[in-house]
């Protein structure tokens, strides 16, 4: 018997190269992440908002309201070198690579590298180098001031002056 489609036997002999872009993603929708606990799987999904908390803890989430999301990526402070701009995620569809795991009560991916980020996301540009997390986005080369004057001494303050009496004079 005859396929109907030559090349899906190809691709499972392995002949064409262009078989992975035919065959489906295995990424599954950010919904069904938090039946996927403890794997290490491909999340997929819209970023609707990316926001930085305290302690410069960046937030992407896929959803409008972040409390009833099921599922979030979360990148720390310290490893947005490792991940390039974030903030250009904002309204782009994305696939991110990584262990599921459960935290405050809905899914999460904790990113570290930019490897786990695939697809369109995979080229987002690095942080600028003058980024500072704490200022949460807000950073320029700044101005040059020169350093403020340091505190003067205060003065000691001397008792009432000693007076020496003359009775006797020094022999000559």
């Amino acid at each position: 018997m005859r396929a109907a489609f030559p090349w899906i036997r190809a691709c499972m002999i392995g002949i064409f190269s262009v078989c992975s872009t035919l065959s489906l993603s295995d990424c599954i929708p950010f919904t069904e992440a938090a039946q996927h606990i403890g794997t290490t799987r491909c999340i997929s999904g819209k970023v609707v908002q990316v926001k930085h908390g305290p302690k410069g803890v960046t937030y992407i989430n896929f959803c409008e309201d972040y409390r009833l999301c099921p599922f979030a990526v979360i990148v720390f402070a310290g490893d947005l070198k490792h991940v390039g701009d974030v903030r250009q995620l904002q309204g782009r569809a994305i696939e991110v690579n990584g262990p599921v795991k459960m935290y405050d009560g809905r899914a999460e991916i904790i990113l570290r590298r930019a490897g786990q980020l695939s697809g369109d996301a995979a080229q987002i540009p690095p942080l600028p180098k003058g980024y500072d997390v704490e200022k949460k986005g807000q950073f320029s080369a700044g101005t040059f001031s020169y350093p403020k004057a340091g505190r003067k001494p205060a003065k000691k303050k001397q008792g009432p002056p000693i007076e020496i009496e003359e009775s006797e004079a020094p022999p000559e």
